[in-house]
């Protein structure tokens, strides 16, 4: 007979099974504690232990940026980051940009530009756009900044479309997504 020690299992009794982690995230405004596996990518802590299905599992490789979230402001792909290595962060998914009665500018925007076909990739997609607007507003050059040493970037559709080019559509609502983000940095609501 084996020991729960003897298999690696720790509290779980399955072999290989890594001991879960106690981790406290901030999410939408609300403290969740969750018990992990400590290989449990956010994406996943969000989706199956959180019941947060707007962020969306694409490729679980970064390529696609349909799983993009805020992290302490800055958009991250959440399928790349374990969940453990952001203890206490601050965690903003499609949910807690905006209700439905009450929608982020962004939200509207994407909805009056019909900035979205089938709608998989369209909340990552916005919070890209959230992140990528603080970006600019940092003064953060992209690589189609022309005036890398400028103060104020000139936010063109060619800066916007490098700018997004992490987040696929493959309804290839791509106008209509540039136009909805032009228009609330013209707005400057965001």
């Amino acid at each position: 007979m084996t020991s729960e020690s003897d298999t690696g299992g720790g509290s779980r009794g399955q072999a290989g099974a890594a001991p879960l982690s106690a981790v406290e995230l901030r999410v939408n405004d609300q403290v969740r504690r969750l018990e992990l596996d400590p290989r449990t990518s956010l994406l996943d802590a969000l989706r199956e232990h959180l019941r947060l299905s707007g962020t969306k599992k694409g490729c679980d490789h970064g390529q696609c940026g349909a799983c993009t979230v805020l992290v302490n402001g800055r958009r991250i792909n959440s399928c790349l980051t374990l969940a453990v290595m952001h203890e206490g962060d601050e965690v903003v998914t499609i949910e807690g940009l905006g209700e439905p009665d009450d929608l982020h500018p962004m939200q509207r925007a994407f909805v009056e530009c019909d900035g979205f076909q089938c709608g998989y990739c369209t909340p990552g997609q916005i919070c890209s756009a959230v992140g990528m607007l603080a970006e600019v507003r940092a003064g953060s050059p992209s690589h189609a900044t022309a005036e890398v040493d400028s103060s104020r970037i000139a936010l063109t559709d060619e800066e916007i479309r490098e700018r997004m080019s992490g987040n696929i559509c493959r309804c290839a609502a791509y106008p209509n997504i540039v136009a909805a983000i032009r228009g609330i940095a013209e707005e400057g609501t965001v």
